[in-house]
């Protein structure tokens, strides 16, 4: 507290404060080992010998440190053409996906636009109900973008989510006056939006590109179903791939070599860890960068006025 001196004067809590304190930090810290625990069990069970892995040796500390499941990852012949194609497919369909659904939100977030209604309840159709594997597939195929990015840029250009989280927020966040004063200095609906929307939309920004980042970097059904050129393939699919040929096969237990079993279920079990943290460490890399306009954004639409 400041006087009105403007001298510091010390705010004494009383007991009740003082248990409540406590018991908020008690909770806030409870809340931060249940959050980060996973993600720490994650990497020392990476570099750990499985046998301690498997037996709940690693509850706290590495085992017998080692980086097999990493070589064995790192040593993939696609994994770092995959690598470079999830980070093309990542930023090129982040953007498309920023420029049509911040563009698509400022259209329908204009009053007296005509049809807007029809068209976002034609939006929210597609929300509840999808066509199909199939359909998509053929539609797909008749477009010819078959075995190019496109086939999973396109689809996923507009979110019906993400068009309402932007057309909410420019109708709560961002006040219709500044529109009218635009419009009487003769600012044209195109410069309005270059100039006025973009820079005031900038936690809507984070959000939406926080959200489409994720989805292209963990998608791989997409690319199972439309990409056939391996050179093409994403980083999840060829993570997928190596997952795969470390599991024992039928013909391993009908053999029932016990050396053979054992070593591949060591390999799989280190290749499970090593491959949570080769797809995550990039998503946690550039969260933090996002973190400020994104605490913001998750607030979107919920406080009007």
């Amino acid at each position: 507290m400041v006087s009105k001196s403007g001298t510091h004067v010390l705010h004494k809590y009383s007991n009740s404060d003082r248990v409540f304190y406590v018991i908020v930090y008690i909770i806030m810290s409870l809340v931060l080992v249940v959050t980060l625990y996973p993600l720490y069990f994650t990497v020392i069970a990476s570099i750990s010998d499985p046998t301690y892995v498997t037996t709940g040796q690693t509850f706290l500390f590495p085992r017998d440190i080692q980086f097999h499941g990493y070589r064995r990852v790192f040593l993939y012949p696609y994994i770092w053409s995959s690598y470079r194609n999830t980070i093309y497919y990542t930023v090129v369909g982040t953007a498309i996906g920023l420029v049509c659904n911040v563009t698509g939100g400022f259209v329908f977030s204009r009053k007296g636009l005509k049809g807007s209604r029809i068209c976002m309840l034609a939006i929210l159709f597609t929300m509840y109900f999808y066509g199909g594997l199939i359909p998509s597939y053929f539609n797909i195929r008749n477009l010819g973008l078959l075995n190019t990015p496109w086939a999973l840029w396109l689809p996923s250009a507009i979110s019906g989510f993400n068009l309402i989280l932007a057309r909410t927020f420019m109708q709560t966040s961002i006040p219709d006056e500044l529109n009218e004063a635009a419009v009487m200095d003769g600012c044209s609906p195109i410069r309005y939006f270059i100039r006025v929307i973009i820079p005031l939309s900038k936690p809507l920004i984070a959000v939406l590109a926080l959200f489409l980042v994720v989805g292209y970097w963990n998608s791989f059904f997409e690319a199972m179903i439309y990409i056939k050129d391996r050179n093409m393939y994403p980083l999840q699919l060829i993570l997928r791939e190596i997952l795969i040929e470390a599991q024992i096969s039928v013909a391993d237990l009908a053999n029932f070599d016990p050396t053979r079993i054992k070593s591949m279920q060591d390999l799989a079990e280190s290749l499970k860890y090593a491959l949570i943290i080769v797809s995550t460490v990039p998503i946690l890399i550039i969260y933090p960068f996002f973190q400020r306009f994104f605490v913001k954004g998750v607030m979107i639409g919920s406080v009007k006025g």
